[in-house]
């Protein structure tokens, strides 16, 4: 049986570079009936709601917080097992550590989570991106594409920059 992937774009709009994930998700183009491809921007909940409906792999694209390099792509897995060791996702109010205490809470369990993010430069009130985030958007298109064929084809580890 073949995994069933949730590609879940996450971030606000109205926040400059947050909006990053729901952009890119607005440039993915997945034909597989297994690969659901959602933009859910800041409603945290209804991506909890969604993951207890089941899914193998949970691919995040998100805001990363600026660590120097605005504008670069990462690609990594999240450890569920040691939250304290995982890169910190929030560079917003949507926090993906708070929708995962909210499936814990409603009885589920997290999926396997690979996150695509890039670092932002602003998270200002505003609709827009900086340039280095406007610049980074297709080559996070490019690591949805690539992410979710690898995961299709074995299970191995992802991580490393995608620039």
């Amino acid at each position: 049986m073949a995994a069933r992937i949730l590609v879940a774009g996450i971030g606000n709009i109205f926040l400059g570079d947050d909006g990053f994930g729901p952009e890119v998700i607005r440039h993915v183009g997945i034909d597989d009936p297994d690969v659901r491809v959602v933009d859910y921007g800041v409603r945290g909940m209804h991506l909890a709601y969604d993951l207890l409906d089941g899914c193998d792999i949970l691919v995040l694209i998100d805001a990363l917080p600026d660590r120097g390099a605005p504008g670069q792509v990462q690609i990594f897995e999240v450890d569920h097992e040691a939250p304290e060791t995982t890169p910190a996702l929030d560079a917003h109010g949507m926090d993906p550590a708070a929708v995962f205490a909210s499936l814990h809470a409603l009885g589920g369990t997290p999926p396997r989570t690979v996150v695509i993010g890039c670092q932002v430069e602003t998270v200002a009130d505003g609709i827009g991106f900086s340039d280095p985030v406007r610049r980074a958007v297709p080559a996070a298109t490019q690591a949805v594409a690539y992410t979710v064929t690898m995961l299709r084809g074995h299970h191995g580890a992802l991580s490393g920059s995608a620039d």
